[in-house]
């Protein structure tokens, strides 16, 4: 069970991305505790690379993100669920593409227990390692430069090496989901999401309700590229009707 400061964190964090920056008062007066409480974990997330503090208050970075081994500790329950119904949603697939992302190896993870007999391929060192335990998953690593922070290959390698492959599903996380479509915050990694889109025959974001209304610097594929997309919440109306238009198909979980 959650602790209540992991899930006071989670909601300080979801408020910052519902408004450019909040004041440690309004903070306070929102989750019901001292300004004293909100300013340490102000000062906590901060270390973790999560906002950056101002005079007074905070505000939720739109172009970085922290590393994956941080954010698989966020939002765990919200992208479990999101990984069971993505599963439903992959059955009868024999050929999987999966990009990197802490929701991606829930997704994997959920793949490794209720698929068989499947190959996957993907960048992600944490997805490889998840469908593991599944003897009957083939899984092809991808080539490259090893991305540290991300735990994934990326580079001139992965891409030319994804072009020699075809893929029934692409399964991609995204830093932001934006009304141009999904984005990333390492254009390293959008690169290979784009390929792996562009050899797909259909793709399926997952995607955690803290991910909407947010633009980050690679946008790897229009909503007219995206056919499934799985989230916790439903989005707010402008960004529903740019899904609606593109006839993308929103499973919320």
């Amino acid at each position: 069970m959650k602790k209540p400061k992991s899930i006071r964190q989670e909601r300080i964090l979801t408020e910052l991305n519902q408004a450019p920056s909040l004041r440690v008062a309004e903070l306070a007066r929102r989750l019901d505790v001292s300004t004293e409480t909100i300013r340490r974990d102000l000062d906590e997330l901060t270390e973790q690379g999560l906002l950056n503090r101002t005079y007074g208050g905070a505000v939720r970075s739109l172009s970085t993100e922290p590393s994956v081994t941080e954010r698989h500790t966020l939002f765990v329950a919200e992208r479990e669920r999101i990984a069971r119904a993505a599963v439903q949603i992959l059955k009868g697939a024999q050929v999987l593409m999966i990009g990197s992302g802490s929701t991606t190896v829930h997704t994997a993870r959920r793949i490794a227990v209720e698929m068989k007999n499947i190959t996957v391929l993907t960048h992600s060192f944490g997805v490889a390692t998840v469908l593991a335990i599944n003897p009957t998953i083939k899984v092809v690593m991808l080539p490259g430069d090893y991305h540290a922070t991300e735990g994934a290959t990326v580079g001139a390698h992965t891409v030319a090496f994804l072009s020699g492959f075809y893929a029934e599903f692409a399964i991609l996380g995204a830093s932001g989901l934006g009304p141009d479509g999904p984005s990333d915050a390492l254009l390293e990694c959008g690169a290979v999401y784009t390929t792996m889109v562009a050899r797909s025959a259909r793709t399926l974001v997952v995607a955690d309700h803290s991910k909407h209304d947010r633009l980050f610097p690679a946008r790897y594929a229009a909503w007219s590229a995206v056919g499934d997309l799985v989230t916790d919440q439903a989005p707010a109306q402008a960004l529903r009707d740019c899904l609606d238009a593109n006839a993308v198909r929103l499973t919320l979980a």
